[in-house]
């Protein structure tokens, strides 16, 4: 079993790397962020006060999140594109640093992992926390002018630039400093900054790692 867990910030090409990865190696691909912004839609929908711990890992236990081929369903509804809109841009670091919240989809990532026999994994928490043991850790990072910028292209209301790295700024902070699996390099994560690199050249480079 072949287990790789990609971490970093938003912008630092995590999915993008991940996604190219599992397709060379012909593994499965597990995005953590989008359970998490799955969470904070479903909080949205039911009028669940994001800030209301309990009610929110209540909620979180009891939705389900189906993940896969691009597409993100919540309760057999599609929130592939809700998820990825400014309501839930703005919940989502709050629900993520829910214990509750995590302790559930911690769970529910190592189940996964266990039900695909491995997989490429990416996160914030995945080679600290979720993965400890995984083949390879990596840890991505990029300047935040470049992060902001890769994420303007790929936002669903295309907030004016300045906006999203001042958002991205802001979740940074938050994602850093919180108190339950913050963000952070795992001691033995392989770190890469992406910022003047072709994604090609990074998945190169993670393939030489893991040998033939």
């Amino acid at each position: 079993m072949t287990v790789i867990a990609i971490d970093g910030p938003a912008g630092s090409g995590k999915s993008t790397v991940a996604r190219r990865l599992a397709e060379r190696l012909g593994l499965a691909y597990l995005d953590t962020g989008a359970m998490y912004r799955a969470v904070a839609y479903a909080a949205l929908r039911d009028g669940c006060d994001p800030h209301d711990e309990e009610a929110v890992a209540v909620l979180a236990g009891k939705i389900d999140i189906d993940i896969g081929d691009g597409r993100v369903d919540v309760d057999g509804d599609d929130a592939s594109r809700a998820i990825r809109g400014p309501d839930v841009n703005r919940t989502v670091s709050v629900v993520a640093a829910n214990p509750g919240v995590r302790a559930e989809m911690v769970r529910r990532q190592r189940q996964w992992i266990d039900a695909h026999g491995g997989g490429v994994v990416e996160g914030r928490d995945i080679g600290t926390v979720v993965l400890p043991d995984a083949d390879l850790k990596v840890f991505l990072t990029a300047r935040l002018d470049v992060r902001a910028a890769r994420r303007h292209v790929e936002l669903v209301d295309q907030q004016a630039l300045a906006d999203v790295e001042a958002d991205m700024a802001r979740r940074d902070t938050l994602d850093s400093g919180r108190s339950v699996s913050p963000l952070q390099r795992a001691p033995d994560a392989l770190e890469i900054d992406t910022s003047d690199r072709a994604v090609d050249d990074v998945v190169a480079e993670l393939m030489a790692r893991l040998g033939p």
